[in-house]
């Protein structure tokens, strides 16, 4: 069955390795035959958080929050690319996330997270649990850290390394179970 993707990438830095990884796991969303759009909050340079997206009277949200959310809404689930800042996730990232809520409610998310050291980026990674499940999209039990994030990807999102596919591949057999799963579950109907 095939899915809809939505990839968040949060990172708006002039030089930028993630942008590797999240290329990456466009490329393997698009190769396992399901649907992905990648949002890169350098490219759609949201503003600071003002109002959310549901504040606005009907039709008169920017047009970006009035893209971004049709685009969720059609998601099966969300795959969020996040680095490392001081143990933190990136301040953009953040502020692309709290645009939007009932967008990703009944939608499973997964972390991929990346770090310049031999960590991965897993401390940010466990504040961003808890705020994608804030936000009604709770992670999937599997993360996938990329440590060493300069030499792991080449700049066109290759891996260097044969270890990323196969991780990769269970990583995404558990995000497409509960995304099918959640699906079907959306099709019955939700408690609101």
């Amino acid at each position: 069955m095939s899915l809809n993707f939505t990839i968040l990438y949060g990172s708006v830095r002039e030089a930028r390795a993630g942008i590797r990884l999240a290329r990456f796991i466009e490329k393997t969303v698009l190769q396992r035959g399901h649907a992905a759009t990648l949002v890169d909050a350098a490219e759609r340079r949201l503003p600071l958080l003002d109002k959310m997206y549901k504040e606005y009277e009907p039709g008169t949200a920017p047009a970006i929050l009035q893209e971004l959310a049709q685009l969720y809404r059609e998601s099966d689930g969300f795959i969020v690319v996040s680095g490392e800042y001081n143990h933190g996730i990136p301040p953009a990232l953040k502020n692309l996330l709290d645009h939007f809520l009932e967008e990703y409610f009944f939608r499973p998310s997964a972390i991929v997270c990346y770090s310049a050291g031999q960590f991965g980026g897993v401390r940010a990674a466990m504040q961003l649990r808890m705020t994608l499940a804030e936000l009604g999209m709770s992670s999937i039990p599997s993360l996938l850290p990329v440590p060493h994030i300069g030499s792991a990807l080449t700049p066109e999102g290759n891996p260097n390394e044969p270890r990323l596919a196969a991780i990769t591949a269970r990583f995404f057999d558990e995000l497409e179970w509960y995304a099918s799963a959640l699906q079907h579950a959306r099709n019955a109907g939700t408690p609101y």
